[in-house]
């Protein structure tokens, strides 16, 4: 089978293809074909060198395909069953393997590459707004990043519950795309902590959902409201220093959490209430799922390219 290897850490151009043996699926497991494969910041961080994996090496945990073969003990799928994750490994690949507690089920209604594009990221907006911090009609959110593939999501969600959201973009263009998924407020990162006071009438916000990491998160924690809550789950711009917690005190009794999505991916009926609802909302239309940029599977390396220079807007897929 065609699949992505990187065989040392560095830049986009490690990434290579190559010609590896298909996998077989062993008690438990499913073997997928791969219909698309959806490109995360993390595998970028994997690549690098930031977190550390073994090489040779073959990005990708998030995908969606069709079941090929059932591994020993596994019920619930058969051959041909439409699956998604974002818990896999080595997705960069025509074929790969999976453990069946894995997989999410993909509805008739939601076509395989709009599968591949949600589990990670819906999940996530789907964890954020329903764990991390339970938002309530009413509540104003402020959204980093809020033209990037889980701020469209996230705020579409909000929207729906009824809340008031503020986003973030760096582009004419991306705040288009912000306003489109339904945000009310659109700044830009350049002062935006004077803005949300000014839009909240110098009270702050509820809840901040910040992606971004180091260059926006003394703003995201003046930004909040008295008890406030900022929701720290991602670091595009960089891992954010070591916090005194006593600024959690002077700001106004603030909240901090630093989740990740494994979290709250406890077991089989956690998974399926998440994706079930991020699934049937896409089905019935009232989440719309944006793919900015779909890749052939042996342009891995310019798929990298274009995410880490911020030239993408939405989900990234690679194509088999």
């Amino acid at each position: 089978m065609h699949a992505i290897v990187a065989r040392q850490s560095g830049g986009p151009e490690v990434l290579e293809s190559a010609e590896l043996e298909r996998p077989t699926p062993g008690p438990g497991q499913l073997l997928i074909k791969v219909a698309a494969t959806g490109v995360n910041f993390i595998e970028t961080y994997q690549r690098g060198g930031m977190y550390k994996v073994d090489y040779p090496f073959t990005p990708g945990s998030e995908a969606a395909g069709t079941v090929e073969e059932v591994g020993e003990g596994v019920q619930g799928f058969t051959v041909g069953s439409r699956v998604a994750t974002a818990e896999g490994q080595q997705c960069y690949a025509e074929y790969t393997v999976l453990d069946a507690a894995k997989a999410l089920p993909v509805p008739d209604g939601v076509d395989l590459h709009t599968a591949a594009a949600l589990p990670l990221q819906g999940m996530t907006a789907h964890y954020l707004i329903n764990s991390s911090f339970n938002v309530q009609p009413g509540q104003t959110v402020l959204v980093h990043a809020g033209a990037g593939g889980v701020g469209l999501l996230i705020t579409q969600l909000l929207k729906t519950r009824g809340a008031r959201v503020i986003t973030t973009v760096s582009t004419d263009e991306k705040e288009e795309l912000a306003r489109a998924a339904g945000a009310d407020e659109v700044l830009r990162y350049d002062g935006f902590t004077a803005a949300v006071r000014e839009l909240t009438n110098g009270v702050g916000v509820d809840v901040v959902y910040d992606g971004v990491g180091k260059d926006t998160f003394d703003g995201s924690l003046a930004s909040l409201r008295t008890r406030g809550f900022l929701v720290l789950f991602g670091a595009a711009s960089g891992a954010v220093p070591p916090v005194d917690p006593q600024r959690l005190n002077a700001g106004g009794s603030l909240s901090l959490t630093r989740p990740k999505l494994a979290d709250f991916l406890g077991n089989p009926q956690e998974r399926l209430w998440r994706s079930s609802e991020i699934f049937r909302a896409a089905a019935d239309g009232s989440l719309n799922v944006r793919i900015g940029a779909s890749y052939p599977l042996a342009e891995a390396r310019r798929a990298h390219e274009d995410l880490e220079g911020r030239r993408t807007t939405g989900k990234v897929l690679l194509v088999p």
